[in-house]
């Protein structure tokens, strides 16, 4: 396998050459930059990156921790992550989670070796001093760490209290709250339980006494989070209005109403949370507080590579958001 001192010698060049072209390091003419590319094709050498990084001291790698990559709003911000970081010239090292502590923990060992230039956490098990003694770039998501580490999120109060008066607008009498549990003291951190805050607080200023579901936190089998709604549909049949914490437990409330032949959105009303495809594309289409997802995720990138480079940046970065009225409404 040719390494680079070969490269040098067929191209007629020193090593030290070759590796300033590598690392784009000083000034090196378009020729001989053209000249190394070709004798690398040729002889088929590829530079070890993590060499390359080392030299630089610099990887260009941006490392992403989230729960799962199966949800649709966590595979739609990292589809738009990767794009503004590929667009920046960083790649992304993906991550699962799947809220497990040692988990999430063994990702972080791993990212420190990889020599990431930053991470993006997106995931929400582990204490928050677990991130304060990285010494890299870190950029939240939807969860207040420290007030060192900038944080970027939508409106989740406003999502709350637009999700609710939509529903009472439609002439719901007994709307119901449901979320899936989040296990752990890192819970009182998270951003998205100001959507039940909102929810709560615009109900009882209707004089409507606010109900809540909390699906398993590890509930994650559909036919199971069905069976908790029929159940506790059955339990309060005078329920009429559901604002659900997330596009996908819509889309299962909508499951269970069908199982149990209950009419959207004559007998129920629905309004979930995201705006991700899947609201669009079930039947009947979704009624859903849409976060800007895309430009949550350029604003993510540009934060990350401001604080590579040294710059000052704002530490809460809150986006608005938006009532998007469909068919379960």
């Amino acid at each position: 396998m040719p390494n680079l001192k070969d490269v040098a010698k067929n191209a007629g060049l020193s090593i030290n050459t070759v590796s300033r072209v590598l690392n784009n390091r000083g000034y090196i003419s378009e020729k001989t930059k053209e000249k190394v590319y070709r004798v690398m094709k040729e002889m088929n050498y590829q530079p070890n990156e993590m060499a390359r990084a080392l030299f630089r001291k610099r990887s260009n790698m941006i490392g992403l921790i989230i729960p799962t990559i199966s949800h649709p709003f966590f595979a739609e911000l990292t589809y738009h992550l990767e794009y503004y970081a590929h667009h920046k010239g960083y790649k992304l090292l993906l991550c699962n989670s799947n809220r497990n502590v040692s988990k999430e923990m063994e990702y972080i060992e791993m990212l420190k070796k990889n020599q990431v230039d930053a991470i993006i956490m997106g995931s929400a098990v582990l204490d928050v001093q677990h991130y304060l003694h990285l010494a890299l770039p870190i950029v939240s998501f939807d969860r207040v760490i420290s007030e060192d580490i900038p944080v970027v999120t939508s409106n989740n109060l406003e999502g709350g209290k637009l999700a609710a008066r939509l529903l009472i607008d439609k002439g719901c009498l007994h709307p119901v709250f449901i979320d899936r549990g989040i296990d752990g003291p890192q819970h009182h951190s998270m951003l998205a339980a100001q959507r039940r805050q909102g929810y709560e607080a615009e109900v009882e200023s209707a004089g409507i006494e606010p109900l809540q579901l909390q699906l398993d936190a590890e509930g994650s089998k559909h036919t199971r989070n069905s069976a908790a709604m029929i159940a506790y549909f059955q339990e309060h049949p005078e329920i009429d209005g559901v604002f659900a914490s997330s596009d996908v437990i819509a889309a299962e409330v909508i499951q269970a109403c069908h199982l149990m032949k209950k009419d959207i959105p004559s007998e129920i009303k629905i309004v979930g949370y995201d705006d991700v495809q899947i609201a669009s594309l079930i039947s009947p289409r979704l009624s859903t507080v849409r976060q800007p997802i895309q430009e949550m995720s350029d604003s993510i990138i540009q934060l990350v590579v401001q604080q590579i480079e040294g710059k000052e940046i704002p530490m809460v970065n809150t986006f608005p958001v938006t009532l998007i009225e469909r068919d379960t409404t």
